[in-house]
C-alpha cells in the first residue's frame, strides 16, 4: 500500500504558522507497517509560502461548492486564495494517480485535509463538520482516507 501524508504529521513545517503537528502514532505506523509513504502539503504545492495567513472556505459552503467554482476559500485579510488550494489539490490528485497511491493521512481541522471537521469561514476558531478541499477532490477520486489517529 502506498499511502500520501499530510507533510505536517511527519513533522515538517508547513503548516501556516509555519509549524508542524508531527503525529508519533502516525509516524510509528507507517514504520510498524513498513509502509511506502508521500509526504506533500497540498497548500504549498498550490504556491502559498509558509509561514502564511491562516485561510477558510467562505462561511456556509464546503468544499464541493469550491470545487464547483461557488464560493471562494479566504485569507484571514481577505485575499482569495482560492486557486492556490484548488491547484494545490489538482496537483496532489495527479502525484497520487500517477504514482498508484490508493489511501492518505491528513490533518483534520484544515481548509485543505479536514476530514471530519472544518473551520466554519469567521476565523473565530469555530469548527463545523465538513471536509477540506484536499480530502473532498481525493475522496471524489476513490482514494480512501484513513484516520490521523489511527
Amino acid at each position: 500500500m502506498k499511502i500520501l501524508v499530510s507533510a505536517c504529521l511527519l513533522g515538517l513545517n508547513t503548516r501556516y504558522d509555519g509549524k508542524n503537528l508531527k503525529n508519533i502514532t502516525v509516524i510509528e505506523y507507517l514504520q510498524k507497517n513498513n509502509i511506502v509513504f508521500y509526504p506533500l502539503c497540498a497548500e504549498q504545492l498550490g504556491g502559498l509560502p509558509t509561514p502564511r495567513e491562516p485561510s477558510e472556505i467562505e462561511n456556509g459552503l464546503s468544499s464541493k461548492d469550491i470545487l464547483k467554482g461557488k464560493g471562494k476559500v479566504v485569507s484571514k485579510s481577505g485575499k482569495n486564495v482560492t486557486n492556490n488550494f484548488i491547484n494545490g489539490a489538482y496537483l496532489v490528485l495527479d502525484f497520487c494517480k500517477r504514482f498508484g497511491i490508493t489511501h492518505a493521512i491528513l490533518q483534520d481541522d484544515s481548509p485543505s485535509c479536514g476530514f471530519r471537521k472544518i473551520s466554519d469561514g469567521t476565523f473565530t476558531h469555530n469548527k463545523i463538520k465538513g471536509v477540506g478541499i484536499l480530502t473532498q477532490l481525493l475522496k471524489d477520486n476513490g482514494i480512501v482516507i484513513i484516520d490521523n489517529l489511527l
